[in-house]
């Protein structure tokens, strides 16, 4: 192949680093652990169910953005138990490469109602930890209910 009949270079993209946080709101009734989990449309414009989440705001603490941002998407209050973990990974949109950082706890309920009033949330509910590994739509967040299921079994 010939320099001239070489295919044109992609222009590089920018990389974005992003740091998010969000958690898993556990409530124990008389019967199995439910922790509430929304529904949202990503990209294709397909449904996914994924636990809340969003950016951290300037001065914010990841604990701060959790509760907030489950708030923000649910309506409910609640209060960090400890860290679930980390997950990270990385996307193109609007022309950048993205390095996404999302930091999740357990989270305990104290109060409010559920609503999805949130623009970016289509649908939430309260559902049983096993019911929520079957219906997350990312490997990383399943491992997160089994986390958080470990703890839990170990706090009762």
């Amino acid at each position: 192949m010939t320099p001239s009949s070489a295919a044109p270079r992609r222009p590089r993209l920018r990389t974005v680093e992003e740091t998010s946080a969000g958690g898993l709101v556990v409530v124990r009734d008389d019967g199995e652990p439910r922790a509430v989990l929304i529904a949202r449309r990503n990209r294709r414009g397909r449904l996914e169910w994924v636990l809340p989440k969003g950016h951290l705001e300037a001065g914010e603490t990841p604990e701060a953005t959790a509760v907030r941002e489950v708030e923000e998407e649910t309506g409910i209050r609640s209060r960090v138990v400890a860290p679930l973990g980390t997950i990270d990974y990385w996307f193109v949109a609007e022309g950048r490469r993205i390095h996404k950082t999302v930091h999740h706890y357990l989270l305990e309920l104290a109060g409010g109602e559920l609503s999805d009033e949130d623009d970016e949330v289509e649908e939430v509910a309260w559902v049983a930890l096993d019911e929520a590994r079957r219906r997350l739509a990312f490997a990383d967040e399943r491992r997160l209910v089994e986390v958080a299921s470990g703890l839990l079994a170990e706090s009762a």
